[in-house]
């Protein structure tokens, strides 16, 4: 048999060499070309890199920046103006705002192509720019006063802002009637529309032309309305809470009738907690409230609001009296004479906002009414709840006392502002002691609740100023 020579041509030595010379040699002539070109551009933007869509390959970034620079002068003449409800509530000059393009940025970015710290990527940056295999783009940016639009939109909310209001009811003659319709709130979402401004602006560089906002609030709708009157399952007194302020004088009256009122009508759902500070709100003289003693920082001063715990205290009877979990009570730091009128020590409720409150919980199986009553002739208050009864019984103990200790001698103080032989009491004695009472619960014979609220009262020591001027 006779073999067949092959048909494929092999490739010699010397055609191998002048294939490896040819490479060697594009190389060389590449590399040579990328270093002359290094030269060129050592301290200039690199060809094919645009901003804007425009080509500052070539340009320096001081160069860049006074382009922008230039360029951000017609803003000055742009207004910004934020509507609410079609009307404005704020307008800006571009001078205002300080509005001027990001040069120096937009120069920093364009001078890094074909300058990473990493070799490769700076190598291939370097190559496609100046061998003209594409084209790098940015976007320049509008730099503004973001703070000053900012506390702006914070003005504009404490403004327009409010709560949703629930509607108010009453019991009358064996059924719920209403006495104040709901209201819907509104809340302006002020991340959202500082997210609007920053967009209107930007697109400043597409149109140059003044720019509106609108804002469009978030509508609260009220938890309890009108409509759903029929669902509340509300059909008999449950339970009344009773405090006497007699000896109270006249500021305080009036600040335990203002605050009494934020509760008539309340509505507590089936499942849900009663705060006393959410619900009372803002206590200051802003909100009506005048000064009478309170108990603040270990003294006993005027304070916006004092006689609000008379009420806070009268709540907290109303719900141990139905039966109710006690989420969080806190007592007075000194046993208070209002609250022994009618009651033994150890009844009584302190609120303090934000940090000391009074929460209570409806565990009943319908809502529960409040209804609030101001006797001013017998000096009474009065926290009626109205909604269904379970069967659950109640039973609370006596207060126990002890550890009982007089208050300690009085303390006298000069005061340089008053006349001489003047002496002025600021603050008044009172007996410390420890109390307590148990609180037990029991539904269908099962004991559901068995609490007991523990309170220490300190010795209170009564100042006296005495004057020192002739």
């Amino acid at each position: 048999m006779i073999a067949k020579k092959s048909s494929k041509r092999k490739i010699s030595f010397n055609q191998w060499f002048f294939i490896f010379g040819a490479l060697i040699a594009v190389f060389l002539i590449e590399s040579w070309r990328l270093f002359k070109y290094n030269q060129r551009f050592e301290n200039k933007i690199y060809p094919n890199v645009y901003i804007d869509k425009r080509n500052f390959g070539g340009k320096t970034k001081n160069e860049v920046v006074s382009y922008f620079q230039t360029k951000s002068l017609p803003l000055n003449k742009i207004s910004l103006t934020i509507l609410f409800e079609n009307e404005p509530v704020a307008t800006f000059s571009g001078q205002q705002l300080g509005l001027k393009y990001d040069g120096q940025t937009a120069a920093e970015r364009a001078f890094l192509i074909g300058r990473s710290k990493f070799f490769l990527s700076g190598y291939y940056q370097k190559t496609v720019s100046l061998l003209n295999l594409g084209r790098y783009d940015f976007i320049s940016n509008i730099e503004y006063n973001k703070a000053d639009v900012a506390d702006r939109l914070e003005s504009i909310k404490e403004q327009y802002d409010k709560p949703a209001k629930n509607a108010l009811f009453k019991f009358e003659n064996g059924r719920v009637v209403s006495f104040r319709k709901e209201e819907k709130g509104q809340e302006i979402m002020k991340d959202s529309v500082l997210t609007d401004v920053d967009n209107a602006i930007q697109s400043i560089k597409n149109r140059p032309k003044n720019k509106s906002i609108k804002i469009n609030p978030r509508i609260i709708e009220p938890e309890i309305t009108l409509a759903s009157i029929n669902n509340f399952g509300i059909e008999e007194l449950i339970a009344e809470g009773r405090s006497d302020f007699s000896h109270s004088i006249p500021e305080r009256i009036h600040n335990v009738i203002l605050s009494a009122s934020k509760f008539n009508g309340v509505l507590i759902a089936p499942g849900k907690t009663l705060s006393f500070n959410e619900t009372v709100g803002d206590i200051s003289s802003l909100t009506g409230y005048k000064p009478a003693y309170i108990i603040k920082e270990g003294k006993t001063v005027l304070g916006d609001g004092g006689g609000v715990c008379q009420v806070s205290t009268t709540l907290f009877r109303a719900a141990l009296n139905a039966g109710l979990p006690i989420l969080e009570r806190n007592a007075h730091a000194y046993r208070v004479s209002y609250y022994e009128n009618d009651m033994k020590p150890g009844f009584d409720a302190t609120v303090f906002s934000p940090s000391v409150d009074l929460k209570i919980k409806n565990d009943t199986p319908a809502h529960i009414l409040i209804e609030t009553e101001v006797d001013e002739e017998r000096n009474l208050l009065y926290f009626r709840f109205y909604g269904k009864k379970d069967g659950r019984r109640v039973e609370i103990s006596p207060s126990t006392i002890w550890d009982v200790v007089p208050p300690p001698e009085p303390r006298y103080q000069e005061d340089p502002t008053l006349k001489k032989d003047v002496v002025k009491q600021i603050d008044f004695p009172a007996w410390g002691s420890k109390a307590s009472f148990t609180y037990k619960v029991f539904k269908e014979n099962n004991l559901v609740i068995d609490q007991k609220f523990f309170s220490n009262y300190r010795p209170w020591q009564a100042v006296f100023l005495v004057g020192t001027v002739d």
